[in-house]
């Protein structure tokens, strides 16, 4: 039987790279990883699958730049205490385009720590984000909510295995650059494409040519796929190939991959969003970090960013070596906060117009 916990050595060294180094798409992924990671492809091909098995790693996809595709936001909701669980089942198992799903506090009261509940939401071209959130707030009895569009994004890319060992203050040699963030138009053939590419491997999927079953489900051939694929990369739609692994919840074995999620927040000063953003997005102890405006609700918050760890006083040192960073490269911070993560349960948004269609169906039935 192969080994499954995520720091088995062979293990570690496959997920330092497939967690998150494979950028854009790649015909085979699979091959690109051994030739990353120094392990044979075989061997590659059979730990993942074996990991995704065991639930050490949750799922394989291509990962698309969903910004990109879909108007989305980050979504804080205020909800009775006594609904805040009913509130996150619902949007859990009966909103598809509900990807993250988090219950967050915060160490202290302060600006916004009434906001118990968070989500990413995304709706596909031609549908309001605003009414969709509407609509929720009906089905959880949310007393209100607040929209954090993305308006730049500076660093994106969960690789967790690779960020254990990394010291406070540890930061790339040159400031993060902004991802601007606009809707790519696209046509029914490249949808057909898109849909197909970004669903979910199963173990048995673990192969090499992988995209071979998926080119005859879009009903294109291999090259055509590959054509569509590649032109859809340059347009900026693609992400990366990676393998997520559960980072919430144990293994079978009981190994913790992660055991706090911390979302840092920064207010600084209005047309210094794109710089403070680059010097925060240079640490290597983030995996995403975003401008997005919180309003007056979180102080005028304009800077987030997310770390992951296994001990809250290290994250804490994280936060301040960033904090100090901020302050030697002269961008003030007029307020700043943690919103530590609780319950949590993650799932892909689904983006389809098709699928959003029959899903307001099925709520104006209910």
């Amino acid at each position: 039987m192969l080994p499954v916990e995520h720091n088995d050595p062979i293990n570690a060294k496959i997920l330092a790279v497939s967690e998150d180094k494979i950028e854009g798409f790649v015909r085979e992924p699979f091959e690109e990883i051994a030739s990353r990671s120094g392990v044979d492809v075989e061997t590659v091909m059979a730990r993942i699958a074996a990991m995704l098995r065991a639930g050490t790693i949750r799922r394989v996809r291509q990962t698309l730049l969903a910004t990109n595709l879909a108007e989305g936001a980050l979504v804080a909701w205020k909800v009775p205490e006594h609904k805040i669980d009913s509130a996150f089942d619902w949007m859990f198992q009966r909103d598809p385009f509900s990807g993250h799903v988090v219950l967050r506090s915060t160490d202290t009261a302060s600006a916004g720590s009434d906001y118990k509940l968070w989500t990413t939401v995304k709706v596909p071209q031609g549908f309001s984000l605003q009414e969709h959130c509407e609509l929720l707030a009906t089905k959880v009895d949310a007393e209100c909510f607040r929209l954090m569009p993305a308006k730049g994004i500076f660093t994106l890319g969960v690789g967790h295995v690779r960020r254990k060992n990394i010291e406070p203050g540890s930061k790339a040699d040159q400031p993060a650059t902004i991802i601007p963030v606009q809707i790519v138009d696209l046509s029914e053939r490249e949808w057909n494409v898109l849909l197909a590419l970004k669903r979910e491997f199963a173990p048995e999927g673990i192969k090499r040519s992988p995209w071979l079953a998926r080119a005859k489900e879009a009903g294109v051939s291999l090259e055509e796929f590959y054509r569509v694929a590649e032109e859809l990369n340059a347009r900026k739609v693609i992400g990366r190939f990676s393998t997520f692994l559960e980072h919430v919840k144990p293994s079978a074995g009981g190994v913790r991959v992660t055991r706090f999620n911390a979302l840092f927040h920064w207010a600084v000063p209005h047309g210094r969003e794109v710089e403070a953003g680059g010097e925060v997005g240079r640490h290597h102890i983030l995996t995403h970090c975003y401008w997005r405006e919180a309003g007056p609700e979180f102080k005028n918050v304009n800077i987030m960013a997310v770390a992951h760890g296994t001990d809250k006083q290290l994250l804490l040192e994280h936060k301040a070596a960033i904090d100090r960073h901020l302050d030697s490269s002269g961008i003030p911070i007029s307020y700043t906060n943690v919103f530590w993560g609780g319950r949590s349960e993650i799932k892909p948004s689904e983006i389809s117009p098709r699928v959003y269609r029959e899903w307001l169906a099925e709520q104006a039935e209910t």
